[in-house]
């Protein structure tokens, strides 16, 4: 996966056996083929770098291999060429993937960078930072001390309060992003290797669609590799946290304090109550709706309400909350 050059650089070319020797990997092959970008094991093409841990599935042999199954990586070395080996491949890629691709940063000392591509029609309040490549369309008010990092497009007519932090982000017409907002950011992804915490590298972007609505303080963290997502019409309140490579479908509804893990797909229409929490990797089906504090921890299918921590179909939550209280009404009751 190659990523967005308006965002990433790419610091190549890296050979596979540098790699090896950066990450104390065991090289299996030819050390002087070239590595030109990372990727996700199930999106990953030729020259590119990535890892798959033994608990994982098999994939084509596709690509340069970081694993810790040697007749995997013996089966890669022969059909690509070359392979590492490490006990700990996902501390390994996030070693390797720095000398590999690199985000872009702020560069020169102007407020708003020459190369940045603002409509005269645009309101920029004072203390905005702009970086290079950053588009800014026709209406767009940005708020005093805002900073917009290189390569951000933002839509016409989009509105950015104060003191709002955009970054790797792509921005649609029409949406109210909410002062003291954070896009961009890394994700919360760590590998562990010999007692040592590493984050892991995050090469993918922010997709915000027309018509969205963010408020104060939201956090919406970019891809690990593929994009965060939050599609038309869709309503975030203040204080939400939506992780890495997150979906939020179309007209979608979080109240304050939503806080949504890692690679989670919301369906259309769905409804959040304050306080909700979903654990990584789940499906929220179109039109399901959570009711406040919920803890989701499996798959809620489309149309259904669910309550509770762990939350669970909002009938039987009642059932339970009612036999509690009669349990506990009876063992209170005075004897005669």
């Amino acid at each position: 996966m190659v990523a967005d050059a308006r965002f990433y650089d790419a610091l190549g070319p890296r050979t596979i056996g540098e790699l090896a020797s950066i990450t104390s990997g065991v090289l299996l092959g030819n050390p002087q083929l070239v590595v030109d970008a990372v990727a996700s094991a199930e999106r990953v093409g030729a020259g590119e770098l990535f890892f798959l841990s033994e608990n994982q599935p098999d994939r084509p042999a596709v690509g340069f291999i970081l694993t810790d199954n040697r007749e995997l990586a013996e089966r890669f070395a022969q059909s690509v060429g070359a392979a590492i080996l490490h006990p700990s491949p996902k501390a390994a890629f996030a070693k390797a993937a720095p000398h590999i691709v690199r985000a872009r940063l702020h560069v020169g000392e102007a407020m708003r960078h020459p190369d940045a591509d603002i409509h005269p029609e645009a309101m920029i309040g004072p203390g905005v930072v702009i970086g290079q490549g950053a588009v800014i369309g026709a209406g767009v008010s940005i708020g005093p001390n805002s900073v917009i990092g290189p390569g951000v497009v933002i839509g016409e007519g989009t509105r950015i309060g104060t003191g709002t932090q955009i970054s790797f982000a792509l921005i649609g017409k029409q949406c109210e992003i909410g002062s003291g907002s954070v896009i961009g950011e890394i994700g919360f992804g760590l590998a562990y290797e010999k007692g040592e915490l590493l984050t892991l590298p995050h090469v993918g972007r922010v997709i915000i669609e027309d018509y969205v609505t963010l408020g104060a303080n939201a956090t919406v963290d970019r891809g690990m590799f593929d994009d965060t997502q939050l599609k038309m019409g869709c309503r975030i309140d203040n204080l939400c946290h939506i992780a890495h490579n997150c979906v939020i479908g179309e007209y979608a509804v979080m109240a304050a304090f939503a806080g949504i893990s890692g690679s989670v797909s919301v369906g259309a229409g769905a409804q959040f109550g304050g306080r909700v929490g979903v654990a990584d990797h789940l499906s929220i089906g179109q039109g399901a709706r959570l009711a406040a504090d919920s803890a989701v921890m499996r798959d809620i299918p489309a149309g259904e309400t669910w309550a509770g921590s762990p939350a669970q179909p909002i009938q039987r939550f009642m059932r339970e909350t009612a036999w509690l209280r009669r349990s506990a009404a009876k063992k209170n009751k005075p004897k005669e």
